[in-house]
């Protein structure tokens, strides 16, 4: 019996607005990539559409930002953008500073799942993992 084997997951990680902080962006892209994935990494200070371009170009599996000022406020317009490209099927998380408040607004707006300070490598590896695949399978499903 042949086995197919599939590629790694593609995550973009990446900062939208002008929050600059970006060690925990970078921490948690060597954690996705030392589980296997490809990690798509921007710089902070990205715009909108620059992230919705980089997701289509890359042909990324999910998408995670990072925050820690106001600028997770930004990630409903980015799934709003995703979808307007017909990119809405993406799983988006957001890692970092998020007042209890400001997540539920954002798992309201689609964002798939909330990291605080302290989430373990474990859990951010296999949520991303979960979704990833989830995205993939449902995108291949759909392409037959």
């Amino acid at each position: 019996m042949k086995t197919v084997s599939r590629p790694p997951y593609r995550v973009l990680v990446g900062k939208i607005g002008l929050d600059g902080h970006d060690r925990g962006s970078r921490i948690v892209a060597a954690y996705l990539r030392d589980a296997g994935m490809e990690v798509i990494y921007t710089p902070p200070w990205q715009e909108i559409h620059a992230l919705v371009r980089l997701a289509t170009d890359e042909d990324v599996d999910a998408i995670g930002i990072s925050s820690l000022a106001t600028d997770h406020l930004l990630v409903p317009k980015l799934l709003q953008a995703l979808a307007a490209a017909g990119l809405g099927d993406i799983p988006v998380v957001v890692g970092g500073i998020v007042p209890d408040e400001d997540e539920q607004a954002l798992i309201e707006a689609g964002v798939r799942r909330v990291f605080h300070p302290g989430s373990s490598r474990k859990d951010i590896v296999e949520a991303i993992a979960e979704l990833a695949a989830e995205a993939r399978n449902k995108r291949e499903a759909e392409s037959v």
